[in-house]
C-alpha cells in the first residue's frame, strides 16, 4: 500500500513539487519515499511507500525495468504475483529478479506481455502510473472494482495525477475552481462519484479503466479493460446451475482462495470483526487455513443498543481468534470529526468514516493488514431496501406512467405537514425500479435545492439502463456495486484506514468471487425473507447458526443527537453562519437554514445535514478556490 503521483512538463521547480506531493500523501506510505524524472524532466514520478512485500530496498520506487524501457510507480497489492513471477521465469522472458515484491513482476509484465493482457492476469488491488520512457507514453491503470483511488487532471494546463486529491491541490499555481455541477449529486448521496471530483478538470480514473496520454500531454484516451456491468450481465444470462448446496461450497472455495493471497504479507495480518455475516465469513476462513490464531479486531460503545461487540467476542471466542476491542465513548468519537477533512480531502460524508477511522487507528497498533467483510451486501443481496424497493414498485407499476407522472408533479408540491408524504409523492413518478431507486436516494426533493447549481452531470445512476439484469433486485446490486460501492464504501475504508497508514484487503472483491457472484440466481442470495443466503450458508459450517441469528444493532454514530448538544451546535451554526454561506455562493442559505431550523425546533432530521456540514467543514479549511 503506498501512494502515488506525478506530472507532466512542469520542469520548473519540479523536485519541489514532487516533494511538496509526496509530503502530503505522506501517511499513505511512511516507510520511505521517492522520486524520479525523465531525462528533461518533461514526465517526474513521486511515490510514498508502505513496506508489505518486500521490506529492502529491492521494492523501493519508482522502478525501472529491468532493460530501462519503463519507469512505474504503484500503489496496491497483486496478490497472484507469485503465478505471473513463475510464467516469466519459465517462459524464459526474465532470468532472475532482483528482489521479492509483486512491483517487480508487474513491471516486467508489463514489458513482455503489455498492458492490456497483464491487467488481465493480474488479481488484486491497484493504481498505476507507468511511463515508455522511449516514447514518453504515460499510461494509468486502476483495479477492477476500485479499490485504490487515482485522481488525474489538468492544473495551468499540465497534466497531473495522484493517489490523493490533496497532493495535486498543493502544486505550485494550483488554481482550480469548484466545480458546481457536483455539488447537487453530493448533496443526493454525500459523495462525489467518479469520473467526478470537488474540483474542475480534476477526475477520478473509473474503476477497471486505462488511461493512455502521449506527448505533448494534453489529450487522452480511457478505455475499460474490466467492466461490472458486463460481468453482471454475463452472469444474469448465463446463471450457476447446480444446487444451493453446492453454490455455497463453490462461494467457500473461491473466498478461501482469496483469502489465501491476501493474507500473504511480510507484516503482520489481522482482520476487522464487526459480528455481522460478512466479516464473521472472512474470519472464520481465515481461521480456518491459518496455524496460528488468526488477530481479530472490533470497537465497542456502553450503549447497548448499539453494542455489537459483545456478539463479536463471542464469535472470536468460537472460532478461537486472538481478539481485541476497544469500548469507544463520545470523546472519542467526536474528537474525529475535525480530521476528517483533512482525510478524504474532498466533501465526503458517510458518518460512518468515524468508527472506520477509530478501529483502524486501534488495529494499526497490532498489524499493518486488516482484511475486511465489505462488498458481502451488494453482492449477496443484503440490504433490505433492495427489497422495499422491489415491493413499492410492485404497488404502483400497474398505474400508467403518464398518470403517476402528472399526480408526482402535483402532489409533491403541496405543503405537506409531514415529509413522509412528500416523499412519496417524489417516488410516484418513477419510471421503474432502477429509477425509484435513484429517486429513493434523494430522500426528498428539498436535497436537490441545497446547492445553488442547478445545472448537474450525468452520471451511473440516472444513465443506468432500465431492466439491464432479469430481476429489479439485481439491477440494484449493480447500481450500488458502480456507484455506492467504490465511491462510498470503499473511499471510507481506503481513507479512514491509510489516514493511519493500515492497508485493507477485502476477499469477498476477488475477481473470481466477483464474477462468481454475479451467476448466482437472486433465490440463492435472498431465500424468501432470508438475505445473503448463500454466504451464510458458507459461514454456518464454521460458526453455529443460533450465535448469528439475532436482531441485528449496528454500529451507528449518533449525529442527530450529539449536533444538539452545544459544543457540536456551536461549530455547526458556526459552519453555517449565514454571512459566510452568502459570501461564498455555493448553497442556499435559506434552505440550508430551514433544514436546520426544522432539525432544531422540530426534531426533524435530514441526512442532508450532516452533508452540508462536512462540505462546509472541508470548504473551510481545504478550499483554497472559494
Amino acid at each position: 500500500m503506498c501512494g502515488i503521483a506525478g506530472f507532466c512538463n512542469r520542469p520548473d521547480n519540479w523536485i519541489k513539487n514532487i516533494e511538496a506531493m509526496n509530503e502530503r500523501m505522506l501517511h499513505r506510505g511512511p516507510d520511505a519515499g521517492g522520486y524520479w524524472a525523465s531525462s528533461d524532466a518533461s514526465v517526474v514520478f513521486g511515490h510514498r511507500r508502505l513496506s508489505i512485500v518486500d521490506l529492502s530496498a529491492n521494492g523501493a520506487q519508482p522502478m525501472i525495468s529491468h532493460s530501462g524501457k519503463y519507469a512505474m510507480v504503484f500503489n496496491g497489492e497483486i496478490y497472484n504475483y507469485r503465478v505471473i513471477k513463475k510464467k516469466l521465469l519459465d517462459e524464459g522472458k526474465v532470468q532472475e529478479f532482483n528482489g521479492t515484491s509483486d512491483t517487480e513482476v508487474i513491471l516486467e509484465a508489463f514489458e513482455v506481455y503489455g498492458v492490456k493482457e497483464t491487467l488481465s492476469m493480474c488479481k488484486g488491488m491497484f493504481a498505476i502510473a507507468l511511463l515508455d520512457i522511449e516514447s514518453g507514453k504515460l499510461t494509468l491503470m486502476r483495479d477492477r472494482v476500485g479499490e485504490k483511488p487515482l485522481y488525474y487532471g489538468f492544473v495551468n494546463g499540465g497534466f497531473v495525477f495522484a493517489s490523493d486529491l490533496g497532493s495535486i491541490s498543493v502544486l505550485e499555481g494550483f488554481n482550480n475552481k469548484i466545480d458546481t455541477k457536483v455539488l447537487q449529486i453530493y448533496f443526493i448521496h454525500g459523495y462525489i462519484p467518479a469520473p467526478y471530483s470537488i474540483y474542475q478538470d480534476i477526475y477520478k480514473l473509473d474503476a477497471g479503466c486505462i488511461l493512455e496520454i502521449d506527448k505533448p500531454y494534453k489529450d487522452y484516451s480511457v478505455s475499460a479493460y474490466w467492466s461490472m456491468r458486463d460481468v453482471a450481465k454475463y452472469g444474469d444470462d448465463h446463471p450457476f446451475k447446480g444446487s444451493k448446496e453446492e453454490a455455497a461450497d463453490e462461494l467457500e472455495r473461491l473466498i478461501s482462495a482469496s483469502i489465501k493471497d491476501q493474507m500473504v504479507a511480510d507484516v503482520p495480518v489481522g482482520a476487522f470483526l464487526s459480528a455481522g455475516i460478512d466479516s464473521s465469513t472472512i474470519v472464520a476462513l481465515m481461521q480456518a487455513q491459518s496455524t496460528n490464531k488468526v488477530k481479530s479486531f472490533t470497537i465497542g460503545v456502553n450503549d447497548p443498543d448499539f453494542n455489537e461487540a459483545i456478539y463479536a467476542k463471542e464469535i472470536a471466542n468460537h472460532l478461537g481468534t486472538e481478539h481485541t476491542e476497544l469500548y469507544i465513548t463520545e470523546e472519542d468519537a467526536k474528537a474525529v470529526i475535525p480530521k476528517i477533512s483533512g482525510m478524504f480531502s474532498e466533501p465526503f460524508a458517510d458518518s460512518s468514516q468515524i468508527p472506520t477511522y477509530l478501529v483502524s487507528k486501534m488495529t494499526r497498533e497490532h498489524v499493518t493488514v486488516s482484511l475486511s467483510g465489505d462488498a458481502g451486501d451488494e453482492l449477496f443481496c443484503g440490504y433490505g431496501t433492495y427489497q422495499s424497493v422491489e415491493r413499492i414498485w410492485n404497488k404502483m407499476k400497474s398505474i400508467p406512467y403518464p398518470v403517476r407522472k402528472l399526480a408526482s408533479d402535483i402532489l409533491v408540491h403541496v405543503p405537506y405537514k409531514n415529509k413522509i408524504y412528500q416523499n412519496k409523492a417524489f417516488l410516484l413518478g418513477a419510471k421503474g425500479p432502477e429509477n425509484l431507486y435513484e429517486r429513493s436516494n434523494q430522500e426528498e426533493i428539498l436535497s436537490l435545492s441545497v446547492a445553488k447549481e442547478k445545472e448537474v452531470y450525468k452520471y451511473k445512476h440516472n444513465q443506468f439502463e432500465p431492466s439491464y439484469l432479469k430481476d429489479p433486485k439485481s439491477c440494484i446490486m449493480l447500481m450500488d456495486m458502480l456507484v455506492y460501492h467504490p465511491d462510498d464504501i470503499l473511499v471510507k475504508v481506503d481513507r479512514a484506514a491509510m489516514a493511519v497508514s493500515l492497508e485493507t484487503r477485502v476477499p469477498l472483491l476477488d475477481k473470481d468471487v466477483v464474477e462468481f457472484a454475479w451467476t448466482l440466481p437472486i433465490d440463492y442470495k435472498k431465500d424468501g425473507d432470508v438475505r445473503k443466503a448463500v454466504l451464510k450458508n458458507v459461514l454456518y459450517k464454521y460458526v453455529p447458526r443460533e450465535i448469528m441469528e439475532r436482531p441485528k444493532k449496528g454500529f451507528s454514530i449518533p449525529i442527530m443527537k450529539w449536533l444538539k448538544e452545544p459544543e457540536l451546535r456551536e461549530w455547526a451554526e458556526a459552519l453555517i453562519d449565514r454571512k459566510t454561506l452568502e459570501q461564498q455562493g455555493y448553497l442556499n442559505p435559506d434552505v440550508v437554514w430551514f433544514i436546520w431550523n426544522d432539525y432544531i425546533n422540530n426534531n426533524v432530521w435530514r441526512i442532508q445535514i450532516w452533508y452540508i456540514l462536512m462540505f462546509q467543514n472541508w470548504l473551510m479549511s481545504e478550499g483554497k478556490n472559494i
